[in-house]
């Protein structure tokens, strides 16, 4: 991704950088259930469907931000891993530089949400 003056941001570093916390989530369920949870946990916390492939185990979905009300656009994948599911969620917002933590937050709060499950 190209940043400031044309120099390279290292996108997946800084993440791991800022937001150690945040790491795809391993379950001991097969994908295509991983990803029926997945669609659960993300209707229950209000986020619109737009999409959902279980052939490809992505759900695409749109969240909407307490305050304003922007969209933010949130993808889950869920792949194979070991005799269980890795899932893992990127949140981004649709307009703006900064979120004010909010796509970090819903990222957390649904990986919590589906290991509780």
């Amino acid at each position: 991704m190209p940043g400031p003056g044309g120099s390279t941001i290292d996108v997946p570093r800084l993440q791991r950088e800022y937001y150690p916390d945040i790491r795809p989530l391993e379950l001991p369920l097969h994908p295509p259930q991983a990803l029926v949870r997945a669609r659960a946990v993300a209707t229950r916390l209000g986020w619109r469907i737009d999409a959902y492939d279980s052939a490809q185990g992505r759900l695409e979905a749109t969240a909407q931000t307490a305050f304003f009300g922007f969209q933010d656009d949130v993808v889950v994948r869920v792949r194979p891993s070991g005799t269980g599911s890795r899932i893992d969620v990127r949140s981004e917002s649709r307009v703006g530089l900064g979120d004010v933590g909010a796509n970090a937050a819903r990222v957390r709060l649904f990986l919590k949400r589906m290991a509780e499950h």
